[in-house]
């Protein structure tokens, strides 16, 4: 599926499980539910996947996770906070980084609207699918 598609997908979802479930849940509620909805559909998405880092000769086999990998093309960080810390958007940019990945997404429930909390993150060194 096309980036593009993808992402318009997911913001999709995001407003109708948004408007069923309102602002108020843990964060793994709405993860869980996002992956319901993209399984549901046929698409591939790999959840809390641990990721490695390499660095010279050390190899750390745990170093980050992902909360969701749709389709080997989009990262996905789910959030439930207000106000979104900057922070987010830096972790966002390493882990497109060192996935060699170009496309993600912060996705935070924890606002009025939807359409708010969704912030599409961009890395364009980045590969666009692995």
């Amino acid at each position: 599926m096309p980036i593009n598609e993808l992402t318009e997908l997911v913001i999709n979802l995001c407003i109708k499980i948004h408007k069923r479930i309102g602002p108020g849940c843990f964060e793994r509620v709405y993860e869980e539910i996002l992956y319901y909805e993209l399984t549901k559909l046929g698409i591939k998405v790999l959840r809390q996947q641990l990721m490695p880092i390499e660095y010279d000769e050390l190899h750390i086999k745990n170093a980050y996770k992902l909360d969701l990998l749709i389709d080997d093309k989009l990262i996905t960080e789910i959030k439930s906070v207000f106000p979104l810390p900057t922070v987010y958007f830096n972790q966002m940019q390493t882990h497109l980084s060192l996935m060699e990945l170009k496309h993600g997404m912060i996705l935070n429930f924890k606002v009025p609207l939807m359409r708010e909390g969704i912030h599409r993150v961009f890395n364009n060194k980045g590969r666009e699918e692995l």
